[in-house]
Formats: structure tokens, sequence, C-alpha cells
């Protein structure tokens, strides 16, 4: 197989895998020769080779296999000359160093992360704050940033916002973003090859050291150590650090001292639970975004607001079900309603659904009026408990599955009928009484979050 062929192979494999794996992973492979049925590869690292021979090897062999190349393995080998640097990543250099993109390296950055797409409200604005001064370079004025918070509220958006950001505005700044995890790996690869000077080089060599879920590391001692060590050295040479957490530093368990301690040195920010007026303006982004996608699709008012209430806890699962949502109804032919939108979200739906229970509904309440949880579940009829009363029992029949029974026996054993003339009185003074109306929705959105 010549290497024009070998060309035309590898256009056939971006189509397959997508730009941005071609251009980490594909892209820099050189097939070097082909012998009694092995392919052999000169590769700018190890731990490229081993990461194309375990997730790109049965599709390269199918990929000679169709060419007519009898190739039944592929070997990976890095040449003697070669010089451990850190590697292009998306989008790829030229291995000439004239093409004016940043250099990135292991992990693909996701074109859609940018702070454009970014979408801002309370619960994230100084995490974007943070960000956004972070990616504008020069002058390292809190190191590191650490950006923290739960499942699916942008974190990683963020991270990948940065790095597009710092590849647009320095395009010879030498930016490293991996994650926890793959930096594991590596550690423990350089140990077992026995080329920890080479890991060193690779680590110490960056302007910008980007980690994403930095909790994977916890209770790895060794992976922590050569973390500390790496990012001791970093500072030292004022080079900007990165990170983020599924939680704060100091409360992710078996990560060592000196590590939180050290995470906790620079601006550590929280990206809290979104809020209603941030779900609906990430929709409201989202439909703009489809507009193009399905120009004719409709979608009937408060079908956006629905979704933004209902399904409150994970931002990606928010999203998801609004592309699924636009999808179907392309399919079907048919305008986004609420009936096709419960239709087609039934699991979805289901599944959002957060466990409220009787307990946390009381407790709010009495938190929100101030008043004890005993006056609550008491006996007491003094209109300033009777009143969050009502409004708790109102709340459990809205956002629990409990029977009317049920809520009654949490609330002091009182009658079904008692909780039922609470439910009803709260639905009437809603219409007529501002007070009680935003309370209720204080109260459920709190809920909720």
């Amino acid at each position: 197989m010549t290497n024009d062929t070998w060309g035309e192979l590898k256009k056939r494999l971006l189509k397959t895998v997508g730009q941005n794996n071609y251009n980490q992973w594909i892209e820099p492979l050189q097939l070097v020769t082909i012998q009694d049925g092995v392919a052999v590869f000169n590769v700018p690292t190890n731990f490229l080779g081993n990461y194309v021979s375990q997730n790109f090897a049965d599709l390269i062999l199918f990929e000679f296999s169709s060419a007519g190349t009898a190739v039944q393995r592929l070997k990976f080998q890095v040449p003697a000359n070669s010089v451990a640097r850190p590697k292009p990543s998306a989008p790829a250099i030229a291995e000439n160093g004239n093409d004016k993109s940043a250099r990135m390296q292991a992990a693909p950055l996701d074109s859609r992360f940018t702070f454009d797409t970014f979408v801002v409200g309370k619960p994230n604005e100084l995490a974007h704050a943070a960000a956004r001064r972070v990616s504008e370079g020069g002058p390292v004025t809190f190191n590191p940033l650490v950006l923290y918070g739960g499942v699916g509220l942008g974190k990683t958006h963020l991270m990948h916002a940065i790095a597009w950001e710092l590849q647009a505005r320095s395009p010879d700044l030498n930016v490293l973003y991996l994650s926890a995890e793959q930096f594991m790996y590596r550690f423990v690869q350089a140990l077992s090859e026995r080329k920890m000077m080479d890991f060193k080089f690779l680590f110490r060599a960056v302007d910008v050291l980007m980690v994403d879920d930095v909790q994977f590391i916890a209770g790895k001692d060794s992976t922590q150590e050569e973390f500390f060590h790496t990012f001791n050295a970093l500072v030292d040479q004022n080079k900007q650090i990165i990170i983020s957490a599924d939680r704060a530093p100091g409360e992710i368990k078996d990560l060592e001292d000196r590590v939180k301690s050290r995470l906790q040195c620079g601006l550590v920010v929280d990206l809290h639970p979104t809020n209603y007026e941030l779900r609906l303006g990430i929709l409201q982004s989202k439909v703009q975004q489809y507009r193009s996608t399905y120009p004719d699709l409709q979608i009937s008012d408060g079908v956006l607001e629905f979704l933004a209430h209902r399904i409150s806890t994970n931002v990606r699962v928010l999203e998801g079900a609004l592309t699924r949502l636009f999808a179907f109804a392309s399919l079907v032919g048919r305008e986004i309603d609420m009936e096709l939108t419960q239709d087609c979200l039934a699991d979805v739906l289901r599944a959002s659904e957060r466990k409220i229970t009787v307990e946390e509904i009381q407790r709010k309440v009495s938190e929100y009026y101030n008043i004890r949880l005993s006056d609550i579940i008491g006996p007491k009829r003094l209109r300033a408990y009777a009143r969050p009363r009502q409004v708790a029992m109102y709340l459990c029949k809205q956002l629990t599955s409990r029977s009317l029974p049920e809520i009654g026996r949490r609330f002091g054993g009182r009658d079904h009928t008692t909780v039922m003339h609470g439910v009803r009185r709260i639905e009437e003074l809603q219409h007529t009484d501002g007070q009680i109306a935003e309370d209720v929705e204080m109260l459920r959105r709190a809920l909720e979050a």
C-alpha cells in the first residue's frame, strides 16, 4: 500500500470518526510499512499509539480490508529521533509549526462549547465572569481557578470555552486540556515504561494546564503526589492552572490535605443549580439554534415553560429532551404542543421527577416563614401558623405522590378533609392574594432546584 492509498483511507476514517477525533488521533499516524500482515505506524508518543490501538484499531483494520489490503495487526512505534513534546490537538497544527492554531492536547474540544453559546444567569454568573477573565490571558491574577458543581451545570462547557478563547487570543500559547483520568493514565504509563522524565517535561512545559473532574484522582496516592508536584512547578513558573470538580476541594473525600490546600489557594467558584429563569433562557437559546435546521417547525406557548419547570436537575437532560422533541415533531410533521411533548418525553419526565419528601417541604416552609417546625405540625390554629401549614399541605399535594390521608398523618395526625380544605384554600388565595401566590412560587422553585 502506498502513502497515497493510505491518504485515501484516512479520508474515509475522517468521515467515520469526525473532525476532532481525526485531528487528535488519526492525522498524526505515519504509515511506515506493511509486512506479513502487520501495518507499522510511526507515532509521536506511546500514549497516542496506545490510545489508537484501544479505540480505533478495529476500524482501521476494517478500512484496510475494504481497500483490499491484508492486515491482521497494527503496530505503533515512536521513532528513535523523536522529541517528547506536547502534541497538537483539535484543531491540529501543522507539523512544521507554521499553522497559527493554539497547541492543544489530549481531550478534543467540542466546537459547541464556546462563550457565545453559554447562557448566563444568576446561578452561574460568577463562574462565567471568572472563566472570561482567565480566558483573556495576560498576568495570572488567581491561580488556580477551580470551577465546581453538580452534573450538567456547565463546568465542562466553561473549560472548553476558555480553551477556545485562549486559542483565538494567543495562537502560540501552549495549552494542555485533559481529564484527571487521562492525567492518571499517562502517569501510570510513564511509570511502567520508565519514562517519567518525558512525563514531567510534557506537563511542566505548558503555559496553561486544564484538568477536568479532578475528583477522580482522590484516593490515588501516587497520582496525587505527582499532581501536587506538577501544580507547584507550574505555579512557581507563574503558569495558569484551571481545574473542575463535582464538589468543593475541601469536600472531596480521600483527596490529600496538601492537594486540597493547593486547590483552595486560588479562586474557587461554585456553579449553583439552575433556577427556572436560567433553564428557560437555555431552552430559548436552543430553540433559536434549531431554527436553521427546522425552519417550519412550530412550538406552542407554554411548552418551554413546562420543560423548564419539570426538568430541573440537569441541563444536559434538558437540552437532550428539546433535541428529541424537535426531531420527533419534524418526523411526524406536527406542531410541538403539550400533548406531543408529554407523549414524546414521557420517560424523561418520569425520570426527572425529583423525589421531594413531606418532611423536606415542612422544613423549607417553616424556614421561609421563620416559624418552628413543631408549629407547622402542631395543633396551634393561630393565623401565623395556620396559613404556612396550609401552604405546606398544598405543596405536599402538588409535589409529592402522597395521598391526602398520608399527608394528614404527617401533619400531626390531621384528617384528610383538613388537608383538602387547606389545599383548596391556597388554590383560591393564589388568584386573589399576590403575596400568597409569590410565596408558593418561591417555595416551589426552592424545592425543585
